[in-house]
This record gives structure tokens, C-alpha cells and sequence, in this order.
């Protein structure tokens, strides 16, 4: 990987392996999936240079040539695992991501989401231009719609016409600073480290539920997976709940990707037509 500046540094991983909840397009292969949501991304980027790391978990040559074929050698660094894992990668993420000096906006990504076109220079632009945007996800998950652990108050902001709001947690797949990613090191290697779930991982950081007592009873009570999570990242990010800041983490809306998950795809787009726009011909 060449030492010029980047408008981007991504840490992709990818898994040759279909998850039992990846049923969105039926009689397709994860490799059809993983070159469907690649594509995908790449024009998403739209005019931004991203320097690439790619981790490849267990997988064979036809996905290490997925990525050559829609990235130049010069800005790709292909590194292969032996099965190591979801939290092994994710902790792989996080140092490529703090240790690289391409670009001071690091994006991680997950090999299963489809995104629209154009999208980065937007999360960018946001970033850049809110002091109070510590992350950005840009799937608007639909469980901030139906699951409880998301009824609570959010910030809305309106920048460059588009409706952006604060949200407790999200997935895996986000974009940040290397400062701030820095600062918070330590709850995002809980995840990998002490196997604190993502969700916790984010409550640690937007503090959400954390100090809510009557909050974490019903939970108790309602969702006891859910008060699993309140309960592990107390254990393994007291320290950080309770001496640092509280972290806003927003997501646009309407959805600018979407996890390829079954029934929790993101409301108000055809997803569908997305997909057959990056379909191989």
C-alpha cells in the first residue's frame, strides 16, 4: 500500500460462509453475495479514494480476486486468517485502522451490506461538519423502529438536506476518526477481548440505559438478553462509563445501506433493485 494520502482507510473483513440469517436473495452463494455487496460499496465511494485492508477469514483465492478485480493493487492490502473469527477480525480492524496514516477517517465494514451509490462523501461531509458526530452508521436499522431497547429520546439534526438522529447502538460496520477511535480503544477491544456484544459495546460508548435503574429492571424482567448486555459492559467498561464522555452515534435517515439480514432489511427503499443493479452480468 502506497504512503499518499487517502480521502478514506477502510478495514473490510469477509467470511466465505453464509450466516444462518443471510436469506435475503434466495439460491445464492456467498461469494455471489460478497462480490453483490462489494460492488456495491465501491460505487458508493463514488469519487473518494480509500486505501483498502482486507480481511479474508478462511477464504479461498476467488474472494482474494473479488477485491482485485474492483480495487487497484496500489491501494489494497490483502491479509488472509485461518478462521479466526468475528471478534479476532474485528480486533484486526482496529489496530490496521489505528496504526495506518492514510487518511484520519477510518471506516469499518462487514462483507454482508448493500449500499446505495454515492453515500461516503455525505458521512464524510457530516463528519467533518458537526463537532457533536463522534460515528456514524449508515444502516437505519429497523430495530430502531420495533425493539424497545431503542424507545428513547434522539437528536435530529438537517444537514446538506438530508435528516440525520442520534442512536444507542448499531452493528459493526461504521465510520469514525482515528482520534476518536483512539480515545475509545479500550470498549471497542472489549468486544474482541472480553466478548462484551456490540450492543453493549455501543451502550458503553452513547451511555444509553446505563444509569437508568427502573430502565434496567424492566428490562430484566422483558428482555433478559438485553439486560445481559447492560450487565457485561458494566463488568468491562465501568472505568469508561464512568470517567469519559458520552459519544453520539448517528445513522441517516432514509437508510444509506442496509444489512443483507433477513427481515431487518431498512425501511423505505427497494432494496431489491439495488441488489439486481449489482448483480455480475
Amino acid at each position: 500500500m502506497s504512503k499518499k494520502k487517502y480521502d478514506l482507510a477502510v478495514a473490510y473483513r469477509i467470511y466465505p460462509k453464509l450466516s444462518k440469517s443471510e436469506q435475503v436473495i434466495s439460491d445464492i452463494s456467498k461469494l455471489e453475495l460478497a462480490e453483490i455487496c462489494l460492488k456495491s460499496f465501491k460505487k458508493s465511494l463514488g469519487n473518494l479514494k480509500a486505501s483498502m485492508f482486507a480481511i479474508l477469514d478462511n477464504c479461498p483465492q476467488e474472494y482474494f480476486d473479488l477485491f482485485e478485480k474492483y480495487f487497484d493493487e496500489d491501494d489494497l492490502y490483502l491479509f488472509p486468517t485461518t478462521g479466526i473469527g468475528n471478534s479476532s477480525t474485528f480486533e484486526f480492524q482496529c489496530r490496521f485502522l489505528l496504526e495506518q496514516c492514510d487518511s484520519e477517517f477510518v471506516y469499518f465494514a462487514e462483507d454482508d451490506y448493500l449500499y446505495l451509490p454515492n453515500q461516503f462523501e455525505k458521512m464524510i461531509s457530516f463528519l467533518k461538519g458537526n463537532s457533536d458526530v463522534d460515528f456514524i452508521t449508515p444502516y437505519d436499522h429497523l430495530d430502531y423502529y420495533t425493539h424497545s431497547l431503542h424507545k428513547h429520546k434522539n437528536y435530529i439534526k438537517v444537514f446538506e438536506n438530508r435528516h440525520w438522529r442520534t442512536v444507542n447502538s448499531t452493528c459493526l460496520t461504521f465510520l469514525t476518526t482515528k482520534k476518536t477511535l483512539k480515545e475509545n480503544r479500550t470498549v471497542f477491544l472489549s468486544y474482541s477481548i472480553n466478548q462484551v456484544e456490540d450492543a453493549g459495546m455501543w451502550l458503553a460508548l452513547t451511555k444509553k440505559w446505563l444509569f437508568n435503574p427502573i430502565a434496567i429492571l424492566k428490562f430484566l424482567f422483558r428482555d433478559i438478553v438485553i439486560d445481559k448486555y447492560i450487565l457485561k459492559t458494566w463488568i468491562h467498561n465501568f472505568r469508561h462509563i464512568l470517567f469519559k464522555k458520552r459519544r453520539k452515534l448517528w445513522c441517516p435517515i432514509p437508510s444509506m445501506a442496509t444489512h443483507m439480514v433477513r427481515n431487518l432489511l431498512a425501511p423505505v427503499i427497494e432494496w431489491r433493485d439495488i441488489i439486481n443493479e449489482n448483480k455480475s452480468i
